[in-house]
């Protein structure tokens, strides 16, 4: 039972409770897009209350009743223009026989243990028909703060931007026109089901005929709009196309006859608009981008219709916000706003494809040059098996003489700062070319891998031949391998820092400490003898190479001779064919990095009075909670912190509770 208090205008000043009695709730899902309760009046009438879009409620309209049918629709077009959101409403008084024979019916669907969501939707449409139109309702949705400037700032990055949403055509069209995705530039291809010749074919309620008739004027107008679009691109100086579909429409357009030719000409357009489409629509359209076109696709969405596309994108971003954490939960990534999503990609994104593309090529280079050592060697002992390097050196040459310097590469490098990432959003285009993770890029490491191994080797094996140690011997095997392999060493670890486009304090730890490891290790490996054979091998094997000129003046040359390639490479490509951050960088050489304080101070200047209280208030100290086990601020506290920096905020509701359910205590100096 539900009591609504109700003032009716025919009894004006008359307020009553009324109570009615909910029988049947008919969910709403991505299906049926619309919900439905049956009740019963005090009086013991039954009706049947209906909302939902108006593309399903118009369709289950009974007869006679045009005249509001057309007020309804006109109203429609124009809420939908001023960028509300609307919904319909019908209802429909039910004979008690009629009523009994559904219900039973109802009863057995939802008991069932298979397909009960199926039995439910097929005994709903046979109650849900016949309805009479009450009217429709709009309420305003705004956007949130910096969705516009976000949306243009993606689309100067090189990503194309789709609109799935559940609203009408004339709605959806006004976001777009609010979030800067289309302008009056822009040359619209519309495909829409609500036009005359579609609404004559459904007033006859022949639903196969409605089918035929609508997929063929669906394959009509993507046939024309194609031709029309590849005409536009075959000029120089054609406009940005925009494509905008409704549901039913997509719904004969995602058939596997014509899902060729709306992936095509929406490729072709510079923005997509697909509105009044179930969740389900929205999978299949990720699904075609992401499997037809074989694109990289990011679903972001703020409420549980939106699941559906996040879990069938590469990506799935979820906004925590008013509609609740089923986005949340079921996306990779969770945002507070919209406008965060330009920092996650154009900041943290693109870093970390830069650093992933340099942790992958260098662990392909140092692995390489290290094999190729003892594959050269290989040629000097006819192939006979006769290892190069000792055991223990080639088990720890990637689990610690190597190893944290490309952890830290991974963790820290970045190419240019966050500001002048989101200042030349251009800069993600050289990802979405996967410029630094090609096979020419592979190659050219390759390349040098081959070039320093035969110079560690050689170099070393040959001038090893008229060395000798303090007694007046020549080097033998071990001590060959042992210069070799700290050449290898110093030099992967030298490598990596010209690689590095920022390097910090952590970068000459890690290289320095991996270094470092290696002449701890051998002093100590060498200096035990056990009765191994490989151990007598390498006994003593460092002090008495240490003890010689000739192994100081190895450790100098061969790194340097080593990396002189890479030297002048990377100045004759930094100088001739530079990338687009190497650009910014040389833009850019004489600022420091961190300069958002000052521009910090340049927009303050901007602001009006109540958005500086509000910037000033943010950028207050806050308490931590004391009352639970999270580390959230409580907002308790902002009166007090706001009246020590002289900025003024008025006590909330919330001050006085929390104050008092803290314990007092005692003030100190206080007299009595």
């Amino acid at each position: 039972m539900i009591y609504v208090r109700e003032s009716h205008v025919e009894k004006m000043g008359k307020i009553q409770d009324v109570s009615y009695e909910i029988l049947n709730v008919l969910e709403f899902n991505s299906t049926r897009k619309r919900q439905s309760v049956v009740c019963r009046y005090p009086d013991g009438r039954l009706l049947l209350y209906c909302k939902g879009a108006d593309t399903v409620i118009f369709e289950r309209l009974a007869d006679g009743y045009n005249d509001i049918k057309k007020v309804t629709r006109e109203h429609l077009e124009q809420f939908g223009s001023s960028g509300l959101r609307t919904l319909c409403l019908a209802y429909k008084e039910l004979h008690p026989d009629v009523y009994e024979s559904w219900n039973e019916k109802f009863i057995q669907a939802k008991s069932s243990l298979r397909d009960r969501e199926k039995k439910l939707d097929e005994v709903a449409e046979l109650i849900e028909n016949d309805l009479i139109l009450i009217g429709s309702t709009a309420i305003e949705d705004k956007l949130q703060e910096g969705v516009p400037a976000c949306i243009e700032t993606l689309q100067r990055a090189g990503i194309k931007i789709w609109v799935l949403t559940g609203d009408k055509i004339e709605t959806a069209i006004n976001i777009a026109y609010a979030c800067n995705l289309i302008n009056n530039e822009m040359k619209q291809f519309i495909i829409s089901s609500e036009t005359d010749a579609i609404r004559e074919v459904e007033d006859r309620g022949d639903q196969v005929e409605i089918a035929r008739f609508i997929k063929e004027v669906v394959k009509i107008e993507l046939t024309k709009c194609l031709e029309e679009a590849q005409n536009y691109f075959s000029s120089l100086s054609g406009p940005k196309l925009a494509l905008v579909i409704d549901g039913k429409c997509l719904m004969y357009a995602l058939d596997p006859s014509l899902r060729v030719m709306l992936l095509n000409l929406s490729l072709n357009c510079h923005a997509v608009v697909c509105c009044r489409v179930s969740p389900l629509q929205k999978a299949q359209v990720t699904s075609l981008v992401k499997k037809g076109a074989r694109k990289i696709t990011l679903g972001i969405g703020d409420g549980a219709n939106d699941v559906s596309m996040i879990q069938a994108a590469h990506v799935g971003v979820g906004i925590s916000g008013l509609e609740g954490m089923q986005a949340v939960m079921a996306s990779d990534f969770a945002i507070a706003q919209f406008r965060y999503l330009a920092d996650l990609l154009l900041v943290h994104g693109r870093w970390s494809y830069l650093r992933i593309c340099k942790v992958v090529t260098y662990f392909f280079y140092k692995n390489l040059t290290f094999t190729l050592t003892q594959f050269w060697f290989t040629f000097q002992t006819g192939f006979s098996g006769q290892r190069f390097y000792d055991d223990w050196f080639q088990s720890l040459y990637n689990v610690i003489f190597t190893a944290l310097p490309v952890i830290i590469v991974g963790l820290f490098d970045k190419d240019v700062s966050a500001s002048l990432s989101k200042k030349y959003p251009e800069l993600y285009r050289e990802g979405i070319r996967n410029v630094f993770f090609k096979w020419r890029v592979v190659a050219i490491w390759a390349f040098f891998s081959v070039y320093q191994s035969l110079i560690f080797f050689y170099f070393v094996s040959t001038s090893s031949l008229s060395a000798k140690n303090s007694a007046g011997k020549t080097f033998g095997l071990w001590d060959v391998s042992t210069i070799a392999f700290t050449c290898v060493v110093v030099t992967v670890n030298l490598r990596l820092l010209m690689i590095c486009n920022s390097i910090t304090r952590w970068h000459y730890i890690s290289v320095g400490g991996s270094i470092l490891a290696w002449f701890i290790f051998v002093f100590i490996y060498s200096g035990i003898r056990t009765p191994y054979d490989r151990q007598e091998n390498m006994y003593f094997v460092i002090y008495v190479l240490m003890s010689t000129l000739y192994f100081y003046l190895t450790l100098f040359l061969v790194p340097i001779a080593a990396l002189f390639c890479d030297f002048v490479y990377q100045g004759v490509q930094r100088w001739f064919f530079p990338y687009d951050y190497q650009i910014i960088q040389e833009m850019h050489r004489y600022e420091s990095d961190d300069n958002s304080r000052a521009q910090l101070l340049e927009i303050g200047n901007q602001l009006t009075p109540a958005e500086a209280r509000s910037h000033s208030i943010s950028q207050l100290p806050r308490e931590i909670s004391k009352h639970t086990g999270f580390a959230f601020d409580s907002p308790g506290y902002e009166s007090f912190f706001a009246a020590q920096f002289g900025v003024y905020a008025p006590q909330k509701a919330w001050d006085v509770a929390r104050r008092a359910s803290m314990k007092s205590r005692p003030k100190i100096g206080q007299k009595k």
